[in-house]
């Protein structure tokens, strides 16, 4: 069964469950004059719609007021639980500032559970806000940013997916055909071909080129695979480069494609497209960004989560130079209960950054700092990821507690680690930027 099969099966036993509340009158109508198309549908075009309309991960449409009425009690419980829209970051402690936030704010979550509880009202169907015209899927999201079309596309070769089952991982390796270096302002990752959204689970790109000897930082390597560049997942489609950073791509570089494909009840043949934007020839940004997957290191040689247990796992990686954290993407699989990220400084205080209490394998959600909430440490200082696995009968998703689980690649085992961007600063760039914020304060 298909992670998105598991998924739709999650809604429907919730829609079952509580549809009698409806039906029956049990739910109060106590509550104001809100109605969808005032007051509801603005929020599902804002909040919702890009992953459920036709085609995309959501698992039914909430494009209509005929397709969400049936749906109305199991938002109502999902929005209450903050795992609607998918946005698992505690928001009780760390950084609360990113560029990319879908999450409801509490005025949202109350006017849809006000809706729900008065009987999911149509209202004035002149009061529909104009319907959404989103864009082809076979265009390039960031063509409209930089002006242009990509400098440079990518493609893995084609994978069929079979209509029936277990999901498959797709590894080619391809030539970038780049004969000279060039530095990368953004980056784009798609998958192509038609319905290949709905079997690609998530597409990891990473990158393989020799490094110079005694480069300042190199990344972390999966063995394999090379240094991991970046993703489309729910969540996330590629990166965009802060002014004046950026990524190195180097002559006679490869891309390594790992594809996550899995069975949707129909075969469909399935490619991923990575679309690069390079900075003009003669600029050279004066940084260069760093990918990392921190802690996949340690969760390859130590990961060990006995049967019927849940498992706390850390990883601490050391910072040589001052640093700006651009982003931060856990990752873990179906057993994932929660990860943290914590900066450790060098004056042994301890500074929670983010963390992620309801982590969910459905949906790779990749948290971009903003330009004034990017957290800047010194050197000395040491990330601390605390990941969380769940291996006992009370987790809804695990097939089978009464295994042993190592590290894998397969859903059904387990790794954990952090996409994590990091740009090194000079003193006198990370004084200035500290300066400035003082100043905003």
């Amino acid at each position: 069964m298909s992670e998105k099969t598991r998924l739709y099966d999650r809604w429907s036993g919730l829609l079952a469950a509580t549809i009698l509340l409806v039906t029956t009158g049990t739910v109060s109508s106590q509550t104001g004059d809100v109605t969808f198309s005032r007051d509801v549908a603005p929020i599902l075009q804002q909040r919702c719609q890009t992953c459920h309309r036709a085609g995309q991960m959501g698992p039914m449409s909430l494009m209509t007021y005929e397709e969400v009425r049936p749906w109305a009690p199991v938002i109502r419980q999902k929005v209450i639980q903050r795992v609607m829209p998918p946005w698992h970051l505690d928001k009780t402690v760390g950084i609360q500032d990113f560029e990319n936030d879908v999450s409801l704010t509490d005025a949202e979550i109350d006017t849809i559970v006000n809706w729900v509880d008065a009987g999911a009202p149509l209202g004035n169907p002149d009061h529909l806000p104009a319907s959404v015209e989103w864009p082809d899927e076979e265009i390039w999201s960031m063509a409209e940013r930089y002006g242009r079309e990509p400098d440079l596309i990518v493609k893995s070769t084609p994978w069929t997916q079979s209509a029936q089952g277990q999901d498959q991982w797709w590894t080619p390796i391809i030539e970038t055909g780049l004969t000279e270096d060039r530095w990368v302002t953004g980056m784009e990752v798609r998958p192509t071909l038609e319905g290949a959204r709905r079997v690609t689970h998530h597409a990891v790109i990473y990158l393989q080129q020799e490094e110079e000897p005694g480069d300042f930082e190199s990344p972390v390597n999966i063995p394999g695979r090379g240094s991991y560049l970046t993703e489309f997942a729910v969540g996330k489609i590629g990166d965009v480069f802060r002014e004046n950073t950026g990524k190195l791509l180097k002559a006679g570089s490869r891309i390594a494609f790992d594809n996550h494909y899995h069975s949707v009840g129909e075969e469909i043949t399935a490619q991923t497209e990575l679309g690069i934007w390079f900075y003009p020839k003669d600029y050279r940004p004066k940084y260069r960004v760093y990918s990392n997957a921190l802690g996949a290191v340690q969760a390859m040689s130590a990961l060990d989560i006995p049967p019927g247990k849940i498992t706390i796992h850390h990883a601490y990686i050391p910072l040589r130079a001052q640093a700006r954290i651009e982003n931060y993407q856990p990752h873990m699989h179906i057993r994932g209960k929660a990860m943290s990220m914590e900066a450790i400084l060098p004056n042994g205080q301890v500074r929670m950054l983010s963390h992620v209490a309801n982590f969910d394998f459905n949906w790779h959600v990749n948290y971009v700092y903003t330009d004034d909430s990017a957290p800047l440490l010194p050197a000395g200082t040491v990330l601390h990821l605390t990941a969380w696995h769940d291996n006992t009968a009370d987790n809804p998703a695990n097939p089978d507690p009464t295994q042993w689980v190592g590290w894998g690649q397969r859903s059904f085992d387990e790794m954990y680690h952090a996409h994590v961007n990091m740009t090194y600063l000079t003193d006198e760039d990370y004084a200035q930027i500290l300066s400035e914020r003082r100043a905003q304060r």
